[in-house]
């Protein structure tokens, strides 16, 4: 039951991110660290993974598809990391007083683990730490 709820959650995360790439890439672009190449193109890119990874993440039909689907959102969440803290970076050089402040940006890198493990674990790839009937080490 908490699994299905994490996969949904996950899943509606991911869509709305998917939207929001593909109807709005300005700022996604904007972010993007400068060694990345054809930036609107890679924003598109990732919108379309969000999608895919969110719908396989949640359809019934197919358990191996779902692990894939799992897969691809957890090595998604590590690939858009060198793009969260290109953006923590480019706020924190701000001299106009704009930008979003370390009280946003550390713990969205922070979190960036946990969705990891999250899509890993929703989509069944993985139990840890909710393995049944595992004991503790040393019994």
């Amino acid at each position: 039951m908490i699994r299905r709820l994490v996969r949904l959650a996950l899943a509606a995360l991911y869509a709305v991110a998917a939207v929001a790439h593909l109807v709005a890439p300005a700022p996604f672009v904007g972010i993007l660290p400068g060694w990345v190449p054809w930036p609107g193109a890679v924003v598109a890119l990732t919108g379309v993974a969000e999608g895919l990874g969110a719908m396989a993440l949640v359809q019934p039909w197919s358990a191996r598809l779902r692990r894939a689907g799992a897969v691809g959102l957890a090595l998604y969440a590590l690939c858009v990391w060198p793009a969260n803290v290109s953006h923590m970076l480019i706020d924190l050089a701000r001299t106009d007083g704009g930008g979003l402040p370390l009280a946003y940006h550390l713990p969205r890198l922070a979190a960036q683990p946990l969705l990891i493990w999250a899509a890993l674990w929703a989509g069944e790839v993985l139990d840890w730490p909710f393995r049944r009937g595992a004991r503790p080490a040393g019994e």
